[in-house]
């Protein structure tokens, strides 16, 4: 997250600036309610599947972040949890790779190196994008879209085709099953939160505000319309999880509890208000713009909890109103952590087990740590050999 690439990207897709209350309304007849239009594209029917004890079990990685040459303690750390939790689903939340790769062939092994723990053991995966998955794009040639290409090239992956007319690579709704019949009964909806702010707007540049980037409008109509379309089809909201790399400013104003304040009074009434545990070791680093996906949580009344990385030292949640605001800790040993001998103490991943209830669907989360592991925690660097590519991942 402190770290920037050579270049920024400039990024404003076409219409991705518009105002949200403009966005959203003209998609709906008027009095309609919730109500999409006609032409809407049906829902999919869920590619996951509660197990017949009623459970399912996921893992949030992030920031693995690393070239072709990935610590081989993050592959550790990543091979424990899935073996240790045996997840039915894993995401991978942004920042997959980072700069140091020379070639496609190098982006290719940086990537196999940290999603082959979960292809080889046939376990459900799909990645965010970071700011920094494109770090290496001026030696190596490989955007995002061709990342996404190759990413879709492995049996297990879930990630979705780009949205046309809509921001970002590959906002994607995973929906999970029901242990009985076909109807969804939670919802996993994975989120662009791009790379950088452009250099300008309207002639006026952004020093002396945050220069991340943000979630666009379009998404935003983007998740609601496919919020309804759920509920519609199923006769009912569908609960959900968000993964987004960069934090909402919401995880900031929850922690204060206040906009403004920053004083240790703040913090306690951020935290006894909130009920927030786990540790903050660095400012929250969204971008300098709103995006109103809180604002739309909240109307749409179905996502159940809101989880980023991208502040690889912060691992912290609460309940925000009602939704749960989080952050999976940093799992990538090669990416900046803590100061000093204790870089590493908080490498690990978040686990969240659901369990189908009559009512709905319970969740609760967990973190795991490289340290409960007995993984090496010594404040160094530990390259390995890239993990050999599958034949299918050796061409192109």
């Amino acid at each position: 997250m402190t770290e920037h690439p050579i270049g920024r990207r400039t990024v404003l897709a076409a219409g991705g600036l518009g105002a949200l209350g403009a966005a959203v309304p003209t998609r709906y007849a008027a009095g309609a309610g919730d109500r999409p239009a006609e032409t809407v594209e049906p829902v999919t029917e869920p590619k996951l599947k509660f197990g017949s004890d009623g459970r399912f079990k996921i893992i949030q990685f992030n920031d693995t972040q690393d070239d072709e040459q990935t610590d081989r303690r993050t592959v550790e750390l990543m091979e424990r949890a899935l073996d240790e939790e045996q997840p039915n689903f894993v995401v991978i939340n942004g920042d997959v790779i980072t700069g140091g790769c020379a070639s496609g062939l190098q982006v290719k092994q940086a990537i196999n190196n940290v999603v082959w723990p979960m292809e080889s053991r046939r376990i459900p995966w799909a990645v965010t994008y970071g700011n920094h998955d494109e770090d290496s794009k001026p030696e190596s040639g490989w955007d995002e879209a061709r990342m996404l290409a190759f990413y879709q090239s492995y049996e297990y992956n879930l990630n979705a085709d780009n949205t046309p007319g809509v921001t970002g690579t590959s906002n994607s709704l995973i929906t999970v099953g029901a242990r009985r019949g076909s109807r969804a009964t939670f919802a996993l909806w994975l989120i662009d939160s791009g790379r950088y702010a452009p250099d300008t707007i309207n002639g006026q540049n952004f020093d002396g505000y945050p220069d991340w980037d943000w979630i666009r409008a379009d998404q935003v109509a983007w998740y609601r319309d496919n919020s309804v379309r759920l509920e519609l089809r199923n006769r009912r909201k569908i609960p959900g999880l968000m993964f987004i790399h960069i934090a909402l400013w919401e995880h900031r104003f929850m922690w204060w509890g206040s906009v403004d304040g920053r004083t240790s009074a703040d913090a306690a009434r951020g935290k006894a208000r909130h009920g927030i545990v786990g540790e903050r070791n660095e400012d929250e680093c969204p971008g300098p713009f709103n995006s109103g996906m809180f604002n739309a949580i909240l109307e749409r009344g179905d996502v159940r909890g809101v989880f980023v990385g991208h502040d690889h030292v912060n691992n912290y949640v609460g309940d925000y109103y009602g939704v749960q605001l989080g952050y999976g800790p940093g799992t990538g040993f090669g990416a900046y952590g803590l100061e000093g001998a204790e870089r590493n103490r908080l490498r690990g991943g978040r686990v969240f087990e659901l369990t189908e209830t009559g009512g709905g669907v319970a969740m609760t989360t967990r973190l795991v740590t490289a340290k409960e592991y007995g993984i090496d925690l010594t404040a160094n660097d530990q390259p390995m050999e890239p993990t050999p590519l599958a034949r299918a991942q050796q061409q192109g």
